[in-house]
């Protein structure tokens, strides 16, 4: 059916020695899309992926593709009748192989074609001419692409990668990482990438399944995920954030900021007010006074600069609040380098706001 996902986690939970380092995970990829595991070290990402490579089995739970089970609790299709591709960090390449014989390695059927094969996706990777080459020949970025290549000789339908491009310098990186997920989405793979950096998963993903602690804590586009994170640890995984604490009453929050929306909330309810620093709008001290108070951005508060760095396409401010002598941040898109002491007046966007009950 053409609505069929391409790859289907559906409720896996892997233990080892009696502890569960996934926990009921489930996710569904389609062709041509691109699935990002999201989450510290540890959090169960590269489990997961080698649960759907059969490299590890899990403890309940099923994988499909196809809607075809490759492991499920009665069966369990070994890897290489997956048709699963792997790429991880270490590129792996053969090094008494040509670059041509490690991208032929998976390859079965006439000689001619699999030499065609073995052109087509050298050119594709920008590699026509290194046939021949051995791999310490070539530059780490080279090698990704002739290990991506590799991975694609046989066609797979679905690619798992763990931290592929971590490796490579930071000049090569945005360059190769697009390439080779452009070719992926051409050859309608459906790929689940593992990483632990929120901006990578951000520019690379369609969607974003954030895991913690072996479970999927949110999972959406990154759009969403990043401007309504489930808690307030999820929006601190993709950028620094502020925080103000107060408790609500009729639905309402008093903070020196002036009143916050706590719909959801009963009263009474300790909360923590979650925003990034790029929301943090600076105003000048007028004679100890500030802006007046509108409904988007509410109150002004007094603080006084701490420091301020230049970070190279915005300005980072550090304020040392008068209210409660705590720090907030703010950032600003260009060169803003007031002095430290410096009194100035802060106001905080309502809509880019989120209010979470704070954890006992």
């Amino acid at each position: 059916m053409a609505d069929t996902p391409r790859l289907e986690v559906d409720h896996i939970t892997c233990r080892f020695d009696g502890r569960e380092v996934v926990r009921d995970v489930s996710f569904a990829v389609r062709p041509g899309e691109i699935l990002c595991l999201l989450g510290p070290s540890g959090c169960g990402k590269s489990t997961s992926l080698r649960v759907i490579a059969g490299i590890e089995r899990q403890s309940s739970g099923l994988v499909r593709a196809d809607g075809a089970p490759l492991s499920d609790a009665r069966m369990h299709l070994p890897p290489e009748a997956r048709g699963v591709g792997l790429i991880f960090q270490d590129f792996a390449l053969f090094p008494h192989l040509t670059v041509g014989q490690n991208v032929a390695f998976g390859l079965r059927g006439p000689r001619a074609a699999m030499a065609a094969r073995v052109a087509e996706l050298l050119e594709r990777v920008d590699l026509g001419g290194y046939a021949d080459k051995s791999p310490h020949m070539l530059s780490g970025g080279e090698q990704q692409r002739v290990a991506l290549a590799r991975a694609l000789a046989p066609r797979p339908r679905i690619m798992l990668m763990d931290e592929p491009f971590s490796g490579l310098d930071n000049r090569l990186r945005d360059g190769i990482r697009d390439e080779t997920l452009q070719l992926l989405k051409d050859e309608g793979t459906a790929v689940v990438l593992v990483t632990h950096e929120p901006e990578e998963a951000m520019r690379m993903a369609d969607q974003i399944a954030l895991m913690r602690d072996g479970k999927i804590v949110q999972k959406g586009a990154p759009y969403n995920i990043y401007n309504a994170p489930c808690d307030k640890a999820a929006a601190a995984f993709f950028s620094d954030i502020n925080v103000i604490l107060g408790t609500v009453q009729g639905a309402l929050v008093d903070t020196p900021f002036g009143q916050f929306l706590a719909p959801g909330h009963a009263d009474g309810t300790d909360v923590e007010i979650v925003f990034r620093p790029q929301h943090v709008k600076i105003d000048f001290d007028r004679g100890g006074r500030g802006p007046n108070p509108t409904p988007q951005d509410g109150t002004p508060a007094r603080g006084v600069v701490e420091r301020a760095r230049f970070m190279g396409h915005e300005s980072l401010v550090e304020f040392r609040m008068d209210f409660d002598g705590g720090i907030l941040k703010a950032t600003v898109p260009a060169v803003f380098l007031p002095k430290p002491g410096t009194p100035l007046w802060l106001t905080v966007r309502r809509d880019r706001c989120f209010v979470f009950a704070k954890k006992r």
